[in-house]
């Protein structure tokens, strides 16, 4: 059977001028536009946001191909080598638009005032002419670059009805209307730049300059001079500018600005250190590891930008409906006019009933009610360390009723540490030593990443043993490693390693240390057995034992998650299953699947999905990867130093603190009550006032007042994320 490889997809997020008016209908058009072009996968735009992310097939297209396509709809696109943007351009657009509001108010202020006191006519139609012109500006703008597409939307609703109530001899309700409509869409830009700029607070926090060690003198250095392996120099107080590797001298560093963490943590040579984090004390002198654009701050300003690029389902849904919705109010609208009339009724008082209901059952509140809570959710996040990949995301967070962990580096510190190094009795009439066992161990172990290989290769390197060298190095996933050293071969393995790899040929010893390391094991110790193959004959040398400790936290944080309303909570460990069922003893872990291979633990996270439908996995994002990706939502703790965990996970934890993890699933939570809230409001208010007008009437104002107010409430109440704490 012939496999067919899927093309290589990238993604790519420009960022765009951000437009006045409240519908999307001209992103609709312009992400038609793009799905046209060849290898064009999917994409999501918004002109509220100022974002185009696009996912495409590197083969059939390029990143420069679909900016191109980009500017061909005229749509200004910001330098792609800014990699902070400048919040100046869309500052200055917002004062202008309020300079705009303020003007609007004046010009109604001014044309009422002069019809209540009879003065020149002139004066109080140049006051209503200027609340038209400013109040109307930015809808208009957006109604017209909207009907070019042949499209209609909420722009057009608003300029519509506001021209309606003029040509019936009600400039002040036309007036007023603009003015409230022109108010809430400015404080609507307001509330999404605000979380955008909780974000751009990020660039800020790292330095332009690093003091850069050259010849035995410092330099100043601006960070995009500075390469890697250049070394630079942090006294206390300093900004770290840019990560890499602690050289030399001591001292703590405050991490709360990337991985949320509130106590500063210690640092020595040979520790990792990151870019916009603060030195608290102590002179460091830091080894760079990664160019400035390359830092784990920047890929988090970018990944955020791009999280708060891709729509959650919601709005999704919600953009697809505002071109029906908005064509089924004009329908509406015309309905109340024409059959009204039809029946004798007369046209002014019709005709203004009927720009009445244009407005109540126009759907701004609708379309604002979830990117203010998105928006701010993933802000929120960004700011304590968690990143949220997209919005969908953020929603996928709400509906967790399973959470799976990864024992080691998870639930456990992940600083595996050798604790005991037995020799068998009688082996080779006791010319092997503890030192001798230790030094074929770690000479096996130097050439595998696994946690434990480093913990033997830590402990020889601790004792000065003189190590050998291995060849023909070969690693069974989940048991054990073989290598050639000196006369022999040596094997390190598991039960299962020594019981179905190694073959039926008799190992002298195994029984004594297959109960010895069942015996350590009792004991909530990881266990090996070390055996030598010579000629044909194995014989066990020995066994090691390590142990690992549960995280500070571990057992509070399953206690949060039950609170938080989690039905479910499993460990998924390769280790033996005593040591496993001892640890999740001790925090609280409902079930423990131990011993599993990777494939294993990915059949595992299916199983979950098929009882809970709804579950997280959390891991370290490196050797949980397949796991990470096949449950409902991937969790990858200490991703400020790891790019496996940025490019797997739905979440990334930047630090190790598990308390976050509720904090995700808080605020997902959070998120959907919001939006609950949000489209509980909105549609009330639309039902109640398109009610009220059918069966009594309202006066124009008041129906502005109920549209123009609900849509700032929800702006508003989905601002309020941007202060969660968990």
């Amino acid at each position: 059977m012939t496999v067919t490889e899927s093309p290589p997809l990238s993604t790519c997020t420009v960022q765009i001028e951000r437009r006045g008016g409240r519908g999307e209908a001209g992103a609709r058009a312009l992400e038609r536009h793009l799905q046209d072009k060849p290898g064009v996968r999917d994409v999501d735009v918004s002109f509220r946001t100022g974002s185009v992310r696009i996912t495409y097939d590197e083969s059939a297209t390029s990143e420069e191909t679909l900016r191109q396509a980009v500017r061909d709809r005229d749509v200004s696109i910001q330098d792609e080598s800014d990699t902070a943007p400048d919040e100046a351009t869309p500052r200055s657009e917002l004062r202008r638009e309020a300079a705009f509001v303020c003007l609007t108010l004046l010009g109604m202020v001014t044309g009422l005032a002069t019809g209540w006191l009879d003065g020149p006519p002139l004066l109080m139609w140049a006051g209503y002419g200027v609340a038209y012109v400013f109040g109307g500006w930015y809808g208009l703008k957006g109604a017209i670059e909207t009907l070019r597409h042949r499209r209609v939307d909420i722009d057009l609703l608003m300029i519509v009805a506001a021209l309606g109530a003029l040509s019936i001899g009600a400039p002040f309700e036309g007036a007023m209307l603009l003015f409230l409509f022109s108010l809430s869409n400015t404080l609507q830009h307001y509330a999404i730049g605000r979380s955008r700029r909780a974000i751009k607070s990020l660039v800020e926090m790292r330095p332009d300059e690093a003091q850069v060690l050259r010849d035995g003198e410092e330099v100043t250095v601006p960070i995009d001079g500075v390469a890697v392996g250049d070394v630079f120099v942090v006294r206390p107080g300093d900004k770290i500018p840019l990560d890499g590797v602690v050289t030399s001298g001591e001292g703590t560093v405050d991490q709360a600005s990337l991985t949320g963490e509130s106590v500063p943590v210690p640092k020595e040579p040979g520790d990792e250190v990151f870019g916009g984090t603060i030195n608290e004390s102590g002179s460091l002198e830091i080894e760079v590891t990664r160019q400035a654009h390359e830092s784990a701050i920047s890929r988090l300003i970018t990944m955020v930008e791009e999280a708060q690029s891709e729509k959650a389902p919601t709005q999704r849904l919600i953009d697809r409906l505002e071109q029906p919705y908005v064509l089924g109010v004009f329908a509406l609208t015309i309905a109340a006019i024409g059959i009204p009339l039809a029946l004798g009724s007369e046209f002014t008082s019709t005709f203004y009933r009927a720009m009445t209901l244009m407005v109540a059952a126009s759907p701004c509140a609708v379309i604002i009610s979830t990117p203010a809570a998105v928006l701010s959710a993933i802000a929120s996040g960004g700011r304590q360390g968690v990143l949220f990949k997209g919005g969908e995301h953020v929603e996928t967070a709400a509906k967790i009723d399973a959470v799976a962990f990864d024992k080691t580096g998870t639930l456990t510190q992940g600083d595996t540490q050798l604790t005991d190094v037995f020799v068998r009795e009688g082996v080779d009439d006791g010319a092997v030593t503890d030192d001798d066992l230790l030094s074929l161990a770690a000479a096996v172990q130097a050439r595998s990443e696994h946690h434990l290989a480093r913990a033997t290769v830590t402990a020889a390197e601790e004792q000065s043993l003189n190590v050998p060298s291995a060849q023909r190095f070969q690693s069974v996933a989940g048991k054990g490693v073989q290598a050639d050293v000196e006369d022999g071969s040596i094997h390190i393995g598991n039960r299962s390693y020594f019981e179905t790899v190694v073959g039926d040929a008799p190992i002298d010893g195994l029984e004594p240390g297959l109960d010895r390391l069942r015996e350590l094991e009792s004991e909530g110790k990881t266990s090996v057995i070390v055996a030598r193959e010579h000629d044909v004959d194995i014989t066990v040398l020995g066994w090691l034992a390590f142990t690992d400790t549960v995280r500070p936290g571990a057992a509070e944080m399953i206690d949060d998650l039950r609170s938080l309303g989690v039905e479910h909570i499993v460990m998924l460990t390769g280790d033996n299953e005593r040591v496993a069922q001892q640890i999740a003893d001790e925090v609280g872990i409902d079930e423990v699947q131990a011993e599993l291979l990777p494939e294993e633990k990915v059949a595992t996270i299916e199983d979950l999905v098929d009882r809970y439908e709804n579950v997280a996995m959390v891991g370290d994002g490196v050797n949980d990867a397949p796991a990470l990706a096949t449950a409902t939502l991937g969790v990858a703790m200490g991703g400020a130093g790891t790019d496996v965990a940025l490019d797997t996970a739905d979440v990334v934890l930047m630090g190790d603190d598990l308390s976050k993890i509720p904090y995700v699933l808080g605020l997902g939570r959070k998120t959907r009550r919001t939006l609950t809230i949000n489209l509980a409001i909105a549609f009330g208010a639309i039902a109640l006032m398109v009610g009220t007008i059918l069966l009594r009437g309202i006066p124009l104002p008041l129906a502005v007042v109920g549209h123009e107010g609900s849509t700032v409430l929800v702006s508003l109440n989905g601002l309020r994320l941007l202060g969660y704490r968990g």
